[in-house]
């Protein structure tokens, strides 16, 4: 089970970091994912690292900006958001999928078979 949170309303160009937490099971077997979808759009990719913490990478439209991490010893998976934009805004979801004797990313949102239930981040201008 993934669990999302930190979202909130934060002015432009301001900071929030969301954190997902993952339970019932071995953490650092799976390579984890930030997928956001705004109001009217379709989920899109934004971030994703493999299981080690190793691999990273980023949607063009955040590079520069967000960073993903992990602490496998917490189950945690994080991604902290910096000069946010408006249309930075959307719910977003984290998701998980195994890559046992792997270390791969994955940025289509079908790789991955658990999601958690999303938290909404809205930026101002």
């Amino acid at each position: 089970q993934l669990q999302a949170f930190g979202g909130g309303l934060v002015q432009a160009g301001g900071s929030l970091r969301l954190s997902c937490a993952a339970s019932g099971r071995t953490f650092s077997s799976y390579a984890m994912g930030w997928f956001r979808q705004a109001p009217g759009k379709e989920r899109e990719f934004v971030a994703c690292i493999s299981w080690s913490g190793g691999r990273i990478y980023y949607a063009e439209s955040v590079k520069g900006r967000f960073t993903i991490s992990r602490d496998n010893a917490k189950n945690t998976v994080y991604l902290q958001m910096n000069s946010l934009k408006p249309e930075d805004t959307a719910v977003y979801y984290c998701a998980a999928r195994t890559d046992y004797g792997g270390d791969s990313y994955y940025t289509e949102a079908p790789h991955y078979g658990d999601w958690g239930q999303g938290t909404l981040v809205t930026v101002s201008s």
